[in-house]
């Protein structure tokens, strides 16, 4: 997922973008702008993205008879 070509621009994880606060990236291009914007300069780095968190698995559902063979 980290590295998929179809990935939404965000300042955020721009290669170009020094974070300044959660809200807010320092750009080599433009100065300091909003973490969601983006602009025609976008470069992705897969580093600075943090992907969402895994669901959590509802054990609450789970009976004896689904471990069974």
């Amino acid at each position: 997922m980290l590295f998929r070509k179809d990935i939404e621009p965000s300042c955020a994880y721009c290669k170009r973008g020094t974070p300044v606060s959660e809200t807010e990236v320092m750009c080599m291009k433009r100065g300091v702008v909003s973490a969601d914007g983006s602009c025609r300069s976008f470069r992705y780095d897969p580093l600075k993205r943090v992907p969402p968190r895994p669901v959590k698995l509802n054990t609450d559902q789970l009976r004896e008879e689904d471990f069974s063979l």
